[in-house]
């Protein structure tokens, strides 16, 4: 049977990953330093996914086991026939984690094994993966990393889903929404692709990432400042509000357009990528709050980031942006006391006067058209603010 360990056994390895590969005929062991969850998971043997949506259903998961990260079982695991390690940790954690990967690694050269290991890092970062990978190496002699480099892939991925909060009798049943993606990059992977339900190969994962950069996370953005201004609490009472819902939605295809010239997406495959991610925003049970998702709005308002790279993509192929122009201007209304950059962008404007903040943050200039634009649409949404 096909080995995979799951590094990491929180809520994603369990509800996301480990959940897929168990699906896909995997037996799946979990590592975690967490010695509670891994002895519930080797004395149930089994846990339930609840999709949680606006339609629900349950996931029964079987074909586990859990051992001890923080031990020699982890390196044992790695040395034996597994195949594929997949990790959920958290960027911070990479490094560590990285030590037994080597290690396992390691005894299998010693042991002198030529079968192929991949590992893949499903985290909330770029590149992930390629960040792993330098660890790994950094703990490997050069004729370890000889060996690495002939037997062991790396993989980097982008992952999507949301695990709402939720309580259960079983400890290990765990939440999400129905959505779910996991696009990993064909370049890094060795030997033959395996089928994984819900894992998708894609040539140049920075498409997708920034696919998501504009549509998940812009749309997000725009959709909890707007919902702000209007008192909303929620995502989802912000998205229900006729004038937020439409704007966020056309915002959402203005921004798909200049995706579409960037990268040569298919218009009808983006455009229901589109659908769907706005469908994610009216789930009930991600009870995500409106001021969760605008914090740090000097990050969001900086030219790479959710707000001005898709405005300023879109506006450079000549295509409307008359809907994603609300979501800077709606940034620089954010007014949250417990939030650093919120209390910091509050008195720049009061100190400099919004076209100064405008300028430092967004890296535009007082010439550029759009600079005008966000300005007459700040001070729009001012009057209607009251």
């Amino acid at each position: 049977m096909k080995q995979a360990i799951m590094i990491g056994a929180g809520n994603i390895g369990r509800g996301f990953i480990g959940a897929l590969l168990e699906k896909s005929g995997y037996h799946v062991t979990f590592a975690d330093v967490a010695d509670n969850l891994i002895s519930a998971i080797n004395q149930r043997r089994s846990y339930t996914v609840h999709i949680q949506d606006r339609e629900c259903s349950d996931l029964t998961v079987t074909n586990i086991s859990g051992i001890s990260s923080a031990g020699p079982e982890l390196v044992e695991a790695i040395a034996g026939d597994c195949e594929l390690i997949t990790t959920a940790v958290g960027l911070r954690i990479l490094p560590i984690v990285a030590k037994p990967i080597a290690a396992g690694i390691r005894a299998r050269k010693e042991a002198g094994s030529t079968r192929i290991l991949n590992v893949v890092a499903c985290e909330n970062a770029i590149r992930g993966t390629s960040q792993l990978r330098e660890a790994v190496y950094s703990n490997l002699s050069e004729e370890e990393a000889a060996y690495a480099k002939e037997y062991v892939g790396f993989a980097d991925c982008a992952v999507d889903r949301i695990v709402p909060k939720a309580n259960f009798e079983n400890p290990l049943d765990v939440a999400v929404e129905q959505y779910t993606e996991w696009d990993v990059e064909k370049g890094g992977w060795k030997g033959e692709r395996p089928e994984i339900e819900g894992l998708g190969w894609v040539d140049n994962l920075d498409a997708y990432l920034e696919r998501k950069l504009f549509t998940l996370n812009s749309g997000h953005a725009i959709c909890a400042y707007l919902g702000s201004l209007k008192g909303h609490k929620t995502i989802v009472e912000s998205i229900a509000d006729p004038a937020i819902g439409a704007l966020v939605h056309q915002a959402m295809w203005e921004s798909g357009e200049g995706l579409i010239k960037k990268f040569g997406f298919d218009p009808d495959a983006h455009h229901a990528y589109i659908e769907r991610i706005f469908a994610r925003f009216q789930n009930p049970f991600l009870a995500d709050e409106t001021q969760r998702v605008a914090r740090e709005p000097i990050r969001k308002l900086s030219p790479t980031d959710r707000l001005m790279k898709p405005l300023m993509t879109a506006y450079g192929y000549g295509l409307p942006v008359d809907h994603l122009i609300f979501g800077a201007a709606a940034a620089l209304h954010f007014n949250c006391p417990e939030d650093e950059q919120s209390v910091e962008l509050m008195k720049a404007i009061e100190d400099g006067g919004v076209e100064r903040a405008l300028e430092q943050y967004t890296g535009l200039k007082p010439e550029d058209a759009l600079f005008t634009r966000i300005l007459d649409v700040y001070r729009a949404l001012a009057v209607a603010k009251g």
